[in-house]
């Protein structure tokens, strides 16, 4: 029986990953009705404590973006890049890396594309180099920030293993801003120059390549930093209160006639702060609750709830019913080969293109296992797999943005410009991960 749930499960899977957007989670659904009432496994239950953190952060990153907050963000991020443009393929992918690590999401990465395209094209340097690695960088950003999505789900599932805030930073910075370098400097001499790629030279020469375009001036520059700062005093506040547990409030709980004290948990914490920041900045910075709501931000953090709560449901009822089957299974492999486990995280994340999905899905399969809590910190950057299949929104925009030709989706699919710098990065990253995980540890 479990291999047909398991033909379910993956039916659902790809079905859902196919049709895109909300219909990952929307198709769980239906996998969950045929488990629960038809199979009769364990229901399970989503991760509400991730759900809730995620809420919370997305809310404050939308009214950041309806108060201008995002759009400077990017704004200075494009000025560092414009300032050396000949060092174009190394500042590119640390300027993403920083402004997806301090924003918590890598759709900002399609502002800053076409500025990239330009500046390398205007230096003379292969726009490919630096497109595919900020590409790169990108992922490697949403696993190094705080408040992302993937990372909130991720410390749900640690927090209970002993694993802090801070003690996951402390590994994942490190490792993926060094796995960027690393893999910036894998693609620093790739492919032609631009006077000597014939591709390139046929486009100047019939008209195919277009004049750069001005970028679009902020209206209100006093909204869009103070809510930006405000933003980022929020991450400051988390991670403080990450590193000093006593910053966490206790409170007194009387049930029974017995009086019990008890503290805010970090979960609760991160909730509380971010939830509190994003109505400082609609009150102080006239931040449009509406705009928040229609905003890109928004719009993407509600298909990645949806998402989370249906796939992360399935595979928990998935796992409840066949719990035994499962551990018993790879238990022995993973306790003397721990890092095959990253295989899993990656090969999963290559079908759902979610870092937050494959760790709702997996992550909970690792504790199960009593996989080292600092192991699977370390094995965390390993649901980057999303390059891996070119058809990711990201990187069909940074190709759709090389007015040159020279970033592509390859004749065999799977030759594109993001195959070399991708496995570099997400090979170094866990290399780095796992000596640091020893040193936390």
């Amino acid at each position: 029986m479990i291999w047909i749930e398991l033909i379910i499960l993956l039916a659902c899977i790809v079905i859902g990953a196919r049709l895109g957007g909300i219909a990952l989670g929307a198709l769980a659904g239906v996998g969950l009705l045929i488990f629960v009432f038809l199979f009769g496994l364990p229901p399970g239950g989503p991760p509400q404590a991730v759900l809730g953190m995620i809420i919370a952060v997305i809310t404050a990153l939308a009214t950041m973006q309806a108060a201008g907050g995002l759009d400077y963000l990017v704004s200075v991020a494009e000025k560092v890049m414009r300032k050396r443009p000949q060092y174009i393929t190394f500042v590119a992918p640390i300027v993403t890396y920083l402004l997806v690590l301090a924003s918590g999401t890598a759709h900002v990465i399609y502002a800053l594309l076409p500025v990239i395209a330009e500046v390398s094209r205007n230096g003379k340097i292969r726009p490919e180099r630096p497109l595919s690695m900020s590409v790169i960088a990108g992922f490697q950003g949403v696993i190094a920030s705080p408040i992302s999505a993937a990372t909130v789900a991720m410390l749900g599932f640690l927090l209970a293993q002993g694993i802090s805030l801070p003690r996951l930073l402390a590994i994942t910075i490190p490792s993926t801003f060094l796995g960027v370098v690393i893999g910036s400097l894998s693609v620093a001499w790739r492919g032609k120059d631009l006077d000597a790629d014939s591709e390139y030279q046929n486009r100047l020469a019939t008209g195919k390549v277009k004049m750069p375009q001005e970028s679009t001036p902020i209206d209100n520059l006093f909204r869009a930093r103070g809510s930006m700062l405000l933003f980022l005093l929020g991450i400051v506040l988390v991670v403080l209160i990450g590193i000093f547990p006593n910053l966490r409030p206790a409170y007194e709980v009387v049930g029974a006639g017995v009086t019990e004290t008890d503290q805010v948990s970090m979960g609760m914490a991160i909730m509380i702060v971010m939830i509190a920041i994003a109505g400082l900045i609609m009150v102080v910075f006239k931040a449009s609750p509406e705009a928040a709501l229609k905003g890109t931000i928004m719009r993407s953090g509600i298909t990645a709830i949806i998402c989370i709560l249906g796939i992360s449901w399935l595979g928990s009822s998935f796992f409840e019913g066949n719990r035994n089957f499962i551990v018993g299974g790879i238990s022995s492999v993973l306790q003397v080969y721990p890092w095959t486990f990253a295989i899993g995280l990656f090969a999963l994340s290559t079908m759902l293109f979610s870092q937050a999905a494959t760790v709702a899905i997996l992550m909970p399969v690792g504790v199960a296992l009593k996989l080292p809590a600092v192991t699977l910190a370390a094995l965390y950057p390993a649901v980057n797999g999303i390059f891996f299949l070119p058809t990711y929104g990201t990187l069909l925009a940074a190709v759709s943005f090389d007015q040159t030709g020279t970033t592509k989706i390859g004749k065999y699919l799977l030759n594109h410009s993001f195959m070399l710098p991708g496995m570099v990065t997400i090979i170094s990253t866990i290399a780095i991960a796992l000596l640091l995980s020893y040193v936390v540890s």
